[in-house]
């Protein structure tokens, strides 16, 4: 049985927020389209303000040294959510390199996205519940990215 300590868990989805700043900070540096950078530097300043917002919650979550691992399917899940390598073995520089269009961005973006309310709604879970509206806030966040972002692609795309 594998044992999850909630503490790295939560430093886990801060590195992750930072990431996706970073990211979108270098991807607001490639465009010379106005629009496009202003884009991503504003989607970089809300992960900014996710940052300080996770950093509150991880200051109030439960004190759980550490958590029992599930069995089977779950514990896989749970591992490929903590060990996921997009975030362990390719820097946001990296990612960024590999934008080409506006459209690559949007779906970096809406993945990152979408991982990021995968994670939230997971570490709910083992939150005060004085914060679950905190973090209940932040993916609702993390869903109007979505929207945005997909919005945007479709506008690109027609």
């Amino acid at each position: 049985m594998n044992i999850f300590n909630i503490s790295e868990i939560a430093d886990l989805g801060i590195e992750k927020e930072k990431k996706r700043r970073d990211f979108y900070g270098l991807t607001a540096e490639r465009f010379s389209d106005k629009s496009m950078k202003e884009l991503f530097t504003k989607l970089r300043d809300w992960e900014g303000a996710h940052i300080k917002k996770f950093t509150e919650i991880r200051g109030s979550i439960k004190d759980i040294r550490e958590i029992e691992g599930y069995e089977g399917e779950l514990n896989s899940y749970m591992r490929a959510l903590l060990d996921d390598k997009l975030y362990n073995d390719v820097s946001p520089a990296k990612f960024s390199a590999n934008v080409k269009t506006a459209l690559d961005a949007i779906s970096y973006g809406i993945g990152f996205e979408k991982d990021s309310i995968i994670f939230f709604n997971e570490i709910m879970n083992y939150t005060v519940d004085a914060r679950k509206d905190v973090i209940k806030k932040l993916i609702e966040e993390e869903k109007q990215h979505i929207v945005y972002l997909v919005r945007l692609k479709e506008k690109i795309s027609e």
